[in-house]
Protein backbone atom coordinates (compact mmCIF):
# COMPACT_ATOMS: atom_id res chain seq x y z
CA UNK A 1 0.00 0.00 0.00
CA UNK A 2 1.59 3.28 -1.04
CA UNK A 3 -0.65 6.20 -0.18
CA UNK A 4 0.33 9.72 1.75
CA UNK A 5 0.14 9.62 5.84
CA UNK A 6 -3.25 11.67 5.51
CA UNK A 7 -5.20 9.05 3.49
CA UNK A 8 -6.37 6.02 5.37
CA UNK A 9 -4.22 3.34 4.44
CA UNK A 10 -7.47 1.04 3.76
CA UNK A 11 -7.99 3.01 0.69
CA UNK A 12 -6.03 0.51 -1.61
CA UNK A 13 -7.10 -2.53 0.88
CA UNK A 14 -8.96 -5.90 0.85
CA UNK A 15 -10.16 -7.53 3.72
CA UNK A 16 -10.23 -11.27 4.21
CA UNK A 17 -12.82 -12.30 7.07
CA UNK A 18 -12.34 -15.78 8.60
CA UNK A 19 -15.08 -17.46 10.62
CA UNK A 20 -12.42 -19.33 12.76
CA UNK A 21 -15.05 -22.70 13.31
CA UNK A 22 -15.49 -23.02 10.42
CA UNK A 23 -11.78 -22.01 8.39
CA UNK A 24 -9.57 -25.00 9.41
CA UNK A 25 -9.01 -27.95 12.13
CA UNK A 26 -6.05 -28.83 12.73
CA UNK A 27 -7.18 -31.12 15.97
CA UNK A 28 -8.97 -33.19 14.78
CA UNK A 29 -12.35 -32.02 16.94
CA UNK A 30 -14.35 -30.86 13.70
CA UNK A 31 -13.90 -26.87 15.20
CA UNK A 32 -11.65 -24.66 13.01
CA UNK A 33 -9.07 -23.06 15.01
CA UNK A 34 -5.97 -21.03 15.10
CA UNK A 35 -3.26 -23.33 13.94
CA UNK A 36 -5.69 -24.16 11.38
CA UNK A 37 -5.94 -20.72 10.44
CA UNK A 38 -1.81 -20.53 10.60
CA UNK A 39 -1.39 -22.99 8.12
CA UNK A 40 -3.10 -21.17 5.78
CA UNK A 41 -1.33 -18.31 6.05
CA UNK A 42 0.57 -18.86 2.60
CA UNK A 43 -2.99 -18.75 1.11
CA UNK A 44 -4.32 -15.72 2.30
CA UNK A 45 -0.58 -14.66 1.32
CA UNK A 46 -1.10 -15.91 -2.70
CA UNK A 47 -4.72 -14.44 -2.81
CA UNK A 48 -3.62 -10.88 -1.95
CA UNK A 49 -5.13 -10.12 1.17
CA UNK A 50 -3.99 -7.07 3.05
CA UNK A 51 -6.32 -7.28 6.33
CA UNK A 52 -7.69 -10.51 7.90
CA UNK A 53 -10.58 -9.49 10.48
CA UNK A 54 -11.25 -12.43 12.76
CA UNK A 55 -14.34 -13.07 14.29
CA UNK A 56 -14.37 -13.90 17.70
CA UNK A 57 -11.79 -16.12 18.91
CA UNK A 58 -12.47 -15.19 23.00
CA UNK A 59 -13.28 -17.32 25.88
CA UNK A 60 -17.33 -18.17 25.54
CA UNK A 61 -20.21 -20.61 26.09
CA UNK A 62 -21.05 -20.53 22.37
CA UNK A 63 -24.86 -19.62 22.74
CA UNK A 64 -24.35 -17.17 19.84
CA UNK A 65 -21.08 -18.90 18.56
CA UNK A 66 -18.76 -16.67 20.22
CA UNK A 67 -20.97 -13.47 19.71
CA UNK A 68 -21.74 -13.81 23.40
CA UNK A 69 -17.86 -13.38 25.21
CA UNK A 70 -17.21 -14.70 28.37
CA UNK A 71 -13.46 -13.57 28.89
CA UNK A 72 -12.42 -10.34 26.97
CA UNK A 73 -8.67 -11.23 27.53
CA UNK A 74 -8.50 -15.17 26.78
CA UNK A 75 -8.40 -17.26 24.15
CA UNK A 76 -10.90 -19.88 24.17
CA UNK A 77 -9.13 -23.50 24.05
CA UNK A 78 -12.02 -24.31 21.36
CA UNK A 79 -9.33 -22.19 18.89
CA UNK A 80 -6.07 -22.16 20.53
CA UNK A 81 -3.61 -20.45 23.04
CA UNK A 82 -2.67 -16.95 23.33
CA UNK A 83 0.79 -18.64 22.39
CA UNK A 84 -0.86 -19.41 18.92
CA UNK A 85 -2.58 -15.83 19.03
CA UNK A 86 0.73 -14.24 19.27
CA UNK A 87 2.09 -16.90 16.39
CA UNK A 88 -1.13 -15.86 14.34
CA UNK A 89 -0.16 -12.54 14.68
CA UNK A 90 3.17 -12.78 13.69
CA UNK A 91 2.63 -14.67 10.49
CA UNK A 92 0.25 -12.55 9.36
CA UNK A 93 2.55 -9.29 10.11
CA UNK A 94 5.74 -11.21 8.30
CA UNK A 95 3.47 -11.47 5.45
CA UNK A 96 2.21 -8.06 5.45
CA UNK A 97 -1.36 -8.93 6.42
CA UNK A 98 -2.83 -6.60 8.83
CA UNK A 99 -4.89 -8.33 11.83
CA UNK A 100 -8.35 -6.83 12.93
CA UNK A 101 -10.17 -8.05 15.77
CA UNK A 102 -13.90 -8.53 16.43
CA UNK A 103 -14.91 -6.09 19.36
CA UNK A 104 -18.31 -7.18 20.70
CA UNK A 105 -19.10 -4.64 23.69
CA UNK A 106 -23.12 -3.86 23.54
CA UNK A 107 -23.37 -6.59 24.88
CA UNK A 108 -21.36 -9.71 27.04
CA UNK A 109 -21.97 -13.79 28.01
CA UNK A 110 -24.29 -14.00 31.11
CA UNK A 111 -21.21 -16.41 32.31
CA UNK A 112 -18.80 -13.06 32.14
CA UNK A 113 -17.41 -12.36 35.25
CA UNK A 114 -18.73 -8.80 35.03
CA UNK A 115 -22.48 -10.42 34.92
CA UNK A 116 -22.24 -12.89 37.57
CA UNK A 117 -21.23 -9.93 40.06
CA UNK A 118 -23.89 -7.70 38.60
CA UNK A 119 -26.78 -10.18 39.69
CA UNK A 120 -26.17 -8.99 43.05
CA UNK A 121 -28.00 -5.96 43.55
CA UNK A 122 -26.16 -4.91 46.06
CA UNK A 123 -22.79 -5.16 43.51
CA UNK A 124 -21.00 -2.09 42.85
CA UNK A 125 -21.12 -3.63 39.03
CA UNK A 126 -25.05 -3.92 39.43
CA UNK A 127 -25.10 -0.77 37.10
CA UNK A 128 -22.68 -1.95 34.37
CA UNK A 129 -25.83 -3.59 33.27
CA UNK A 130 -29.39 -2.90 32.54
CA UNK A 131 -31.40 -4.24 35.45
CA UNK A 132 -35.05 -3.16 36.08
CA UNK A 133 -37.52 -3.99 38.39
CA UNK A 134 -40.92 -5.64 36.86
CA UNK A 135 -43.53 -3.47 35.64
CA UNK A 136 -45.60 -1.96 38.22
CA UNK A 137 -49.02 -3.33 39.47
CA UNK A 138 -48.12 -6.50 37.59
CA UNK A 139 -46.31 -9.67 39.62
CA UNK A 140 -42.75 -10.17 38.39
CA UNK A 141 -41.88 -12.75 36.10
CA UNK A 142 -45.06 -13.80 34.99
CA UNK A 143 -45.98 -12.28 31.40
CA UNK A 144 -46.80 -8.56 30.52
CA UNK A 145 -44.33 -8.03 33.67
CA UNK A 146 -41.56 -6.88 31.43
CA UNK A 147 -40.27 -3.44 32.39
CA UNK A 148 -40.67 -2.49 28.75
CA UNK A 149 -42.33 -3.90 25.62
CA UNK A 150 -38.96 -4.38 23.94
CA UNK A 151 -37.95 -7.79 21.79
CA UNK A 152 -35.03 -9.21 21.00
CA UNK A 153 -33.78 -9.85 17.87
CA UNK A 154 -33.77 -13.30 18.33
CA UNK A 155 -37.14 -13.49 19.06
CA UNK A 156 -39.13 -13.38 21.94
CA UNK A 157 -38.80 -10.34 25.11
CA UNK A 158 -35.70 -8.16 24.98
CA UNK A 159 -35.72 -9.02 29.22
CA UNK A 160 -34.96 -11.84 31.31
CA UNK A 161 -36.15 -11.62 34.44
CA UNK A 162 -33.41 -13.24 37.12
CA UNK A 163 -35.47 -14.87 40.29
CA UNK A 164 -32.54 -14.22 42.54
CA UNK A 165 -32.27 -10.68 42.52
CA UNK A 166 -36.12 -10.23 42.14
CA UNK A 167 -35.30 -7.76 38.65
CA UNK A 168 -35.23 -8.31 34.90
CA UNK A 169 -32.04 -7.63 32.90
CA UNK A 170 -32.01 -5.87 29.02
CA UNK A 171 -31.04 -8.77 26.33
CA UNK A 172 -31.44 -7.43 22.85
CA UNK A 173 -30.31 -11.14 21.86
CA UNK A 174 -29.89 -13.87 23.13
CA UNK A 175 -30.83 -13.65 27.34
CA UNK A 176 -27.43 -15.45 27.83
CA UNK A 177 -26.07 -11.90 26.03
CA UNK A 178 -26.87 -9.33 28.82
CA UNK A 179 -26.27 -5.34 27.17
CA UNK A 180 -23.55 -3.59 29.02
CA UNK A 181 -24.69 0.00 30.29
CA UNK A 182 -22.53 2.20 28.37
CA UNK A 183 -24.17 4.83 30.51
CA UNK A 184 -21.67 3.94 33.36
CA UNK A 185 -17.77 5.56 32.98
CA UNK A 186 -16.86 2.93 34.61
CA UNK A 187 -17.87 -0.02 31.92
CA UNK A 188 -16.44 2.31 29.10
CA UNK A 189 -13.00 2.52 31.07
CA UNK A 190 -13.30 -1.13 30.72
CA UNK A 191 -13.42 -1.54 27.66
CA UNK A 192 -11.02 0.81 26.09
CA UNK A 193 -8.46 -1.32 28.75
CA UNK A 194 -9.50 -3.99 27.08
CA UNK A 195 -9.10 -2.68 23.67
CA UNK A 196 -5.63 -1.39 24.26
CA UNK A 197 -4.54 -4.40 25.73
CA UNK A 198 -5.09 -6.44 22.75
CA UNK A 199 -3.65 -3.30 20.18
CA UNK A 200 -0.16 -3.80 22.47
CA UNK A 201 -0.20 -6.99 21.48
CA UNK A 202 -0.25 -6.29 17.77
CA UNK A 203 -3.85 -5.78 16.76
CA UNK A 204 -4.54 -3.79 13.91
CA UNK A 205 -7.72 -2.49 14.58
CA UNK A 206 -10.97 -3.55 15.57
CA UNK A 207 -14.79 -4.57 13.38
CA UNK A 208 -17.48 -3.57 15.71
CA UNK A 209 -20.04 -5.88 16.27
CA UNK A 210 -23.71 -3.69 16.53
CA UNK A 211 -21.50 -0.69 17.84
CA UNK A 212 -24.43 1.74 17.06
CA UNK A 213 -26.97 0.13 19.83
CA UNK A 214 -24.24 0.72 22.77
CA UNK A 215 -26.33 4.35 23.60
CA UNK A 216 -29.85 3.66 24.45
CA UNK A 217 -32.51 6.55 24.39
CA UNK A 218 -32.87 7.18 27.99
CA UNK A 219 -34.93 6.50 30.54
CA UNK A 220 -36.04 3.15 28.63
CA UNK A 221 -39.50 3.39 27.81
CA UNK A 222 -42.12 1.14 25.32
CA UNK A 223 -42.11 1.24 21.88
CA UNK A 224 -44.59 1.43 19.18
CA UNK A 225 -46.13 -2.12 18.92
CA UNK A 226 -47.36 -3.39 15.82
CA UNK A 227 -51.06 -4.98 15.44
CA UNK A 228 -50.54 -8.26 17.21
CA UNK A 229 -47.23 -7.87 17.77
CA UNK A 230 -46.65 -9.20 21.49
CA UNK A 231 -43.27 -7.15 21.48
CA UNK A 232 -41.89 -3.80 20.04
CA UNK A 233 -38.87 -4.01 17.50
CA UNK A 234 -38.94 -0.17 17.04
CA UNK A 235 -35.61 -0.11 16.30
CA UNK A 236 -34.67 3.64 16.87
CA UNK A 237 -35.03 3.27 20.41
CA UNK A 238 -32.11 1.16 20.87
CA UNK A 239 -30.07 2.35 17.98
CA UNK A 240 -28.24 5.71 17.13
CA UNK A 241 -28.50 6.78 20.57
CA UNK A 242 -28.24 10.34 21.56
CA UNK A 243 -24.58 9.74 23.29
CA UNK A 244 -23.29 7.56 20.44
CA UNK A 245 -20.71 10.17 18.88
CA UNK A 246 -19.88 11.14 22.46
CA UNK A 247 -18.65 7.58 23.13
CA UNK A 248 -17.09 6.49 19.97
CA UNK A 249 -15.07 9.71 20.30
CA UNK A 250 -14.14 8.88 23.70
CA UNK A 251 -13.25 5.44 22.32
CA UNK A 252 -10.80 7.33 19.49
CA UNK A 253 -8.92 8.76 22.01
CA UNK A 254 -8.58 6.35 24.91
CA UNK A 255 -7.21 3.70 22.73
CA UNK A 256 -5.66 6.40 20.27
CA UNK A 257 -7.37 4.94 17.30
CA UNK A 258 -6.01 7.89 14.61
CA UNK A 259 -2.84 8.02 16.26
CA UNK A 260 -1.81 4.38 16.56
CA UNK A 261 -3.91 4.32 12.59
CA UNK A 262 -5.86 1.55 13.77
CA UNK A 263 -8.83 0.12 11.28
CA UNK A 264 -12.25 0.80 13.13
CA UNK A 265 -15.39 -0.58 10.74
CA UNK A 266 -18.68 -0.32 12.80
CA UNK A 267 -21.48 -3.10 12.42
CA UNK A 268 -24.46 -0.42 12.36
CA UNK A 269 -28.24 -1.96 12.30
CA UNK A 270 -31.02 1.13 10.90
CA UNK A 271 -28.24 3.39 9.88
CA UNK A 272 -28.27 5.42 7.03
CA UNK A 273 -26.14 7.21 4.74
CA UNK A 274 -26.46 10.77 6.17
CA UNK A 275 -25.68 8.92 9.47
CA UNK A 276 -22.87 7.15 8.46
CA UNK A 277 -20.95 9.96 6.87
CA UNK A 278 -21.43 11.55 10.41
CA UNK A 279 -19.85 8.17 12.02
CA UNK A 280 -16.85 8.19 9.45
CA UNK A 281 -16.19 11.58 8.81
CA UNK A 282 -12.47 12.12 8.07
CA UNK A 283 -12.76 15.21 10.08
CA UNK A 284 -14.00 13.83 13.11
CA UNK A 285 -12.27 11.08 15.37
CA UNK A 286 -14.92 8.39 15.02
CA UNK A 287 -14.94 5.21 12.75
CA UNK A 288 -12.95 4.31 9.59
CA UNK A 289 -16.26 3.07 7.62
CA UNK A 290 -19.47 1.23 8.88
CA UNK A 291 -21.36 -1.56 7.31
CA UNK A 292 -24.54 -0.89 6.70
CA UNK A 293 -27.93 -3.27 5.92
CA UNK A 294 -29.81 -0.84 3.40
CA UNK A 295 -28.74 -2.98 0.34
CA UNK A 296 -28.89 -6.50 2.57
CA UNK A 297 -33.01 -6.07 3.03
CA UNK A 298 -33.91 -5.19 -0.60
CA UNK A 299 -35.13 -8.59 -1.16
CA UNK A 300 -37.54 -9.60 2.01
CA UNK A 301 -40.50 -8.57 2.63
CA UNK A 302 -43.08 -7.05 5.38
CA UNK A 303 -42.50 -10.33 7.63
CA UNK A 304 -38.84 -9.42 7.90
CA UNK A 305 -35.71 -11.18 6.86
CA UNK A 306 -37.34 -14.72 6.29
CA UNK A 307 -39.91 -13.15 3.97
CA UNK A 308 -39.12 -13.59 0.62
CA UNK A 309 -39.12 -11.30 -1.70
CA UNK A 310 -37.51 -10.99 -5.69
CA UNK A 311 -34.63 -8.55 -5.62
CA UNK A 312 -35.11 -5.79 -8.44
CA UNK A 313 -31.47 -5.06 -9.63
CA UNK A 314 -32.28 -1.56 -10.55
CA UNK A 315 -32.89 -0.99 -6.64
CA UNK A 316 -30.28 -3.19 -5.69
CA UNK A 317 -27.84 -0.60 -7.98
CA UNK A 318 -29.58 2.43 -6.59
CA UNK A 319 -29.06 1.73 -3.15
CA UNK A 320 -25.24 1.51 -3.70
CA UNK A 321 -25.19 4.54 -5.37
CA UNK A 322 -26.81 6.41 -3.29
CA UNK A 323 -23.82 5.32 -0.66
CA UNK A 324 -21.21 5.96 -2.98
CA UNK A 325 -22.92 9.68 -3.59
CA UNK A 326 -23.21 10.21 -0.11
CA UNK A 327 -19.70 9.53 1.24
CA UNK A 328 -18.24 10.49 -1.88
CA UNK A 329 -16.68 13.77 -0.56
CA UNK A 330 -16.75 12.88 3.62
CA UNK A 331 -16.51 9.53 5.04
CA UNK A 332 -16.00 5.72 3.33
CA UNK A 333 -17.85 2.96 2.45
CA UNK A 334 -17.40 -1.00 3.28
CA UNK A 335 -18.25 -3.05 0.00
CA UNK A 336 -19.70 -6.30 0.92
CA UNK A 337 -22.24 -9.10 -0.35
CA UNK A 338 -21.32 -11.30 2.52
CA UNK A 339 -20.28 -12.00 5.79
CA UNK A 340 -20.82 -14.48 9.02
CA UNK A 341 -24.27 -13.10 9.18
CA UNK A 342 -25.17 -13.01 5.58
CA UNK A 343 -25.64 -15.88 3.10
CA UNK A 344 -23.95 -16.98 -0.37
CA UNK A 345 -24.51 -13.96 -2.90
CA UNK A 346 -24.48 -16.31 -6.09
CA UNK A 347 -27.51 -18.76 -4.01
CA UNK A 348 -29.06 -15.47 -2.86
CA UNK A 349 -28.97 -13.33 -5.67
CA UNK A 350 -27.10 -14.91 -8.34
CA UNK A 351 -27.32 -18.25 -10.50
CA UNK A 352 -25.63 -21.00 -8.07
CA UNK A 353 -26.76 -23.69 -11.13
CA UNK A 354 -23.77 -25.65 -12.34
CA UNK A 355 -24.10 -23.92 -15.42
CA UNK A 356 -23.83 -20.17 -14.20
CA UNK A 357 -22.38 -20.46 -10.96
CA UNK A 358 -18.58 -19.70 -11.71
CA UNK A 359 -19.66 -16.86 -14.04
CA UNK A 360 -21.95 -15.28 -11.59
CA UNK A 361 -19.47 -15.71 -8.63
CA UNK A 362 -17.37 -13.34 -10.82
CA UNK A 363 -19.77 -11.15 -11.65
CA UNK A 364 -20.95 -10.44 -8.56
CA UNK A 365 -17.20 -9.69 -7.41
CA UNK A 366 -16.56 -7.50 -10.08
CA UNK A 367 -19.42 -5.03 -9.67
CA UNK A 368 -18.42 -4.81 -6.14
CA UNK A 369 -14.57 -4.64 -5.84
CA UNK A 370 -14.91 -1.93 -8.63
CA UNK A 371 -17.21 0.53 -6.44
CA UNK A 372 -15.08 3.39 -4.49
CA UNK A 373 -14.66 1.53 -0.72
CA UNK A 374 -13.14 -1.23 0.80
CA UNK A 375 -14.08 -4.41 -0.46
CA UNK A 376 -14.11 -7.34 2.01
CA UNK A 377 -14.08 -10.80 0.86
CA UNK A 378 -15.84 -13.71 2.97
CA UNK A 379 -14.18 -16.56 3.32
CA UNK A 380 -15.22 -19.08 0.72
CA UNK A 381 -16.42 -16.47 -1.15
CA UNK A 382 -13.28 -16.31 -3.21
CA UNK A 383 -14.15 -19.72 -4.54
CA UNK A 384 -17.83 -19.26 -5.32
CA UNK A 385 -19.20 -21.12 -2.38
CA UNK A 386 -23.22 -21.74 -2.43
CA UNK A 387 -25.81 -21.86 0.45
CA UNK A 388 -25.88 -25.06 2.37
CA UNK A 389 -28.74 -26.66 0.51
CA UNK A 390 -30.12 -27.66 4.36
CA UNK A 391 -33.46 -29.33 4.00
CA UNK A 392 -34.62 -30.44 8.05
CA UNK A 393 -34.58 -27.90 10.71
CA UNK A 394 -32.28 -30.38 12.27
CA UNK A 395 -29.44 -29.53 10.25
CA UNK A 396 -29.41 -25.96 11.60
CA UNK A 397 -27.40 -24.60 14.37
CA UNK A 398 -27.86 -20.89 14.26
CA UNK A 399 -29.95 -19.85 17.75
CA UNK A 400 -31.59 -17.48 15.21
CA UNK A 401 -32.88 -19.68 12.82
CA UNK A 402 -33.76 -22.06 15.65
CA UNK A 403 -35.75 -19.40 17.18
CA UNK A 404 -37.18 -18.19 13.98
CA UNK A 405 -38.68 -21.77 13.07
CA UNK A 406 -39.68 -22.45 16.85
CA UNK A 407 -41.55 -19.12 16.73
CA UNK A 408 -43.38 -19.14 13.07
CA UNK A 409 -43.99 -22.81 13.15
CA UNK A 410 -46.36 -22.20 16.65
CA UNK A 411 -48.11 -19.07 14.58
CA UNK A 412 -49.43 -21.82 12.23
CA UNK A 413 -46.96 -20.72 9.24
CA UNK A 414 -46.23 -24.07 7.15
CA UNK A 415 -43.08 -25.48 8.20
CA UNK A 416 -42.02 -25.92 4.37
CA UNK A 417 -42.32 -21.57 4.11
CA UNK A 418 -40.39 -21.33 6.71
CA UNK A 419 -37.28 -23.95 5.70
CA UNK A 420 -37.39 -21.91 2.10
CA UNK A 421 -36.88 -18.61 4.13
CA UNK A 422 -33.81 -20.50 6.07
CA UNK A 423 -32.21 -22.24 3.06
CA UNK A 424 -32.32 -18.96 1.13
CA UNK A 425 -31.29 -16.54 4.34
CA UNK A 426 -30.18 -18.46 7.56
CA UNK A 427 -26.50 -17.23 8.70
CA UNK A 428 -25.80 -20.91 8.81
CA UNK A 429 -25.51 -20.74 4.83
CA UNK A 430 -21.84 -18.80 5.24
CA UNK A 431 -21.20 -20.65 8.06
CA UNK A 432 -20.49 -24.22 6.63
CA UNK A 433 -16.72 -25.60 6.92
CA UNK A 434 -14.35 -24.33 3.99
CA UNK A 435 -13.51 -27.23 1.85
CA UNK A 436 -9.88 -27.55 1.13
CA UNK A 437 -10.01 -30.58 -1.37
CA UNK A 438 -12.05 -33.70 -2.20
CA UNK A 439 -11.11 -35.68 0.66
CA UNK A 440 -13.36 -36.67 3.38
CA UNK A 441 -14.78 -33.72 5.24
CA UNK A 442 -13.12 -31.49 2.51
CA UNK A 443 -10.19 -31.90 4.33
CA UNK A 444 -11.61 -29.08 6.28
CA UNK A 445 -11.37 -31.96 9.90
CA UNK A 446 -10.28 -35.17 10.60
CA UNK A 447 -13.33 -35.69 12.50
CA UNK A 448 -16.57 -34.78 12.70
CA UNK A 449 -17.33 -31.49 11.27
CA UNK A 450 -19.71 -29.27 13.90
CA UNK A 451 -22.10 -27.99 11.17
CA UNK A 452 -22.22 -30.29 8.07
CA UNK A 453 -20.28 -29.77 4.87
CA UNK A 454 -22.14 -28.26 1.83
CA UNK A 455 -23.43 -31.07 -0.48
CA UNK A 456 -21.44 -30.01 -2.97
CA UNK A 457 -17.69 -29.74 -1.68
CA UNK A 458 -16.46 -32.62 -3.65
CA UNK A 459 -16.52 -30.36 -6.65
CA UNK A 460 -16.65 -26.77 -4.96
CA UNK A 461 -13.64 -26.78 -3.09
CA UNK A 462 -10.60 -24.75 -2.28
CA UNK A 463 -8.14 -27.55 -4.37
CA UNK A 464 -10.57 -27.49 -7.24
CA UNK A 465 -10.44 -23.38 -7.69
CA UNK A 466 -7.04 -23.35 -7.60
CA UNK A 467 -6.67 -25.94 -10.08
CA UNK A 468 -8.86 -23.05 -12.51
CA UNK A 469 -7.34 -20.68 -14.43
CA UNK A 470 -10.06 -18.63 -15.25
CA UNK A 471 -12.24 -19.42 -12.19
CA UNK A 472 -13.42 -17.57 -9.30
CA UNK A 473 -10.31 -17.74 -7.19
CA UNK A 474 -7.98 -16.87 -10.49
CA UNK A 475 -10.50 -13.59 -10.95
CA UNK A 476 -10.77 -12.64 -6.95
CA UNK A 477 -6.44 -12.53 -7.39
CA UNK A 478 -6.82 -10.06 -10.66
CA UNK A 479 -9.69 -7.66 -8.96
CA UNK A 480 -7.40 -7.34 -5.97
CA UNK A 481 -4.32 -6.69 -8.17
CA UNK A 482 -6.39 -4.09 -10.26
CA UNK A 483 -7.09 -1.85 -6.81
CA UNK A 484 -3.69 -2.14 -5.87
CA UNK A 485 -2.46 -1.23 -9.10
CA UNK A 486 -5.15 1.42 -10.19
CA UNK A 487 -5.36 4.84 -8.06
CA UNK A 488 -8.57 5.37 -10.18
CA UNK A 489 -10.19 2.28 -8.78
CA UNK A 490 -8.90 3.19 -4.91
CA UNK A 491 -10.10 7.02 -5.26
CA UNK A 492 -12.03 7.32 -8.63
CA UNK A 493 -15.28 9.75 -8.64
CA UNK A 494 -18.36 6.71 -8.91
CA UNK A 495 -21.17 7.44 -11.44
CA UNK A 496 -24.16 4.87 -12.47
CA UNK A 497 -24.74 4.46 -15.79
CA UNK A 498 -28.54 3.03 -17.03
CA UNK A 499 -29.57 2.96 -13.80
CA UNK A 500 -33.13 1.26 -14.46
CA UNK A 501 -32.06 -1.77 -16.85
CA UNK A 502 -32.89 -4.60 -15.37
CA UNK A 503 -30.17 -7.05 -16.19
CA UNK A 504 -27.24 -4.68 -16.99
CA UNK A 505 -25.02 -2.96 -14.72
CA UNK A 506 -22.46 -0.33 -15.55
CA UNK A 507 -20.70 2.47 -14.27
CA UNK A 508 -17.71 4.35 -14.04
CA UNK A 509 -15.31 5.81 -12.16
CA UNK A 510 -13.12 8.55 -12.84
CA UNK A 511 -9.71 9.95 -11.52
CA UNK A 512 -7.93 13.29 -13.74
CA UNK A 513 -7.69 11.33 -17.43
CA UNK A 514 -8.51 8.24 -16.45
CA UNK A 515 -12.05 6.92 -16.32
CA UNK A 516 -12.76 2.87 -15.97
CA UNK A 517 -16.21 1.41 -16.98
CA UNK A 518 -17.91 -1.70 -15.55
CA UNK A 519 -20.00 -3.36 -18.00
CA UNK A 520 -21.56 -6.44 -16.36
CA UNK A 521 -24.77 -8.85 -17.25
CA UNK A 522 -26.43 -9.58 -13.97
CA UNK A 523 -28.64 -12.30 -15.66
CA UNK A 524 -28.99 -15.85 -16.93
CA UNK A 525 -29.83 -14.75 -20.05
CA UNK A 526 -28.01 -12.86 -22.84
CA UNK A 527 -28.31 -9.63 -23.24
CA UNK A 528 -28.35 -6.82 -25.41
CA UNK A 529 -25.82 -3.87 -24.33
CA UNK A 530 -27.02 -0.32 -25.62
CA UNK A 531 -23.11 0.71 -26.86
CA UNK A 532 -24.41 3.98 -27.74
CA UNK A 533 -25.02 5.29 -24.44
CA UNK A 534 -21.57 4.00 -22.72
CA UNK A 535 -18.24 5.79 -23.25
CA UNK A 536 -16.54 5.52 -26.25
CA UNK A 537 -14.19 2.33 -26.38
CA UNK A 538 -12.74 2.34 -29.29
CA UNK A 539 -9.01 2.93 -27.85
CA UNK A 540 -10.02 1.40 -24.28
CA UNK A 541 -7.93 -1.13 -22.95
CA UNK A 542 -9.62 -4.48 -21.78
CA UNK A 543 -8.11 -4.71 -17.97
CA UNK A 544 -11.03 -7.86 -17.04
CA UNK A 545 -13.17 -10.64 -18.81
CA UNK A 546 -14.71 -10.34 -22.18
CA UNK A 547 -11.94 -10.66 -25.39
CA UNK A 548 -12.42 -6.44 -26.87
CA UNK A 549 -14.42 -3.48 -26.92
CA UNK A 550 -17.11 -5.38 -28.91
CA UNK A 551 -19.31 -5.19 -26.20
CA UNK A 552 -22.56 -5.68 -28.75
CA UNK A 553 -23.86 -8.34 -26.38
CA UNK A 554 -23.10 -10.43 -23.17
CA UNK A 555 -23.05 -13.72 -22.50
CA UNK A 556 -25.26 -14.51 -19.09
CA UNK A 557 -23.38 -13.48 -15.99
CA UNK A 558 -20.21 -11.61 -18.28
CA UNK A 559 -18.92 -8.75 -16.96
CA UNK A 560 -15.76 -6.52 -18.23
CA UNK A 561 -13.77 -3.96 -17.07
CA UNK A 562 -12.07 -1.27 -19.35
CA UNK A 563 -9.82 1.72 -18.61
CA UNK A 564 -10.47 4.53 -21.09
CA UNK A 565 -7.54 7.61 -21.06
CA UNK A 566 -9.22 10.68 -21.77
Amino acid sequence: MNLPLNDPWWSDAVVYQIYPRSFSDSNGDGYGDLQGIISKLDYLEDLGVDVVWLSPIYVSPHDDNGYDIADYDAVDPLFGTMADFDELVAGLHLRGIKLVMDLVVNHTSDEHAWFAESRDPASPKRDWYFWRPAREGVEPGTPGAEPTNWGSFFGGSGWEYDEASGEYYLHLFSRKQPDLNWENPEVRAAVFAMMNRWVDRGVDGFRMDVINLISKTMPLADGHLEPGAPYSREVQRVANGPRLVEFLEEMNAEVGIDERRLFTVGEMVLCDAAQARTYTSRHHPRLGMVFTFEHMSLDQGAGGKFDLAPLRLPDLKANLAHWQAELAESGWNSLYFENHDQPRVVSRFGDDSPGHRVAAAKAWATVLHLHKGTPYIYQGEEIGMTNAGFTRIEQYRDIESLNYYAEATAAGVPAERVLAGLALKSRDNARTPIPWGSGPHGDFTRGTPWLPLNANADTINVQAALAASDGVHAHYRRLIGLRHSYEVIQKGVFALLLPEHEKLWVFTRTLTSETVLVVANMSSELTSVPVTELPDLEDAELLLGGSGADIQTLEPWEARVYLVRN
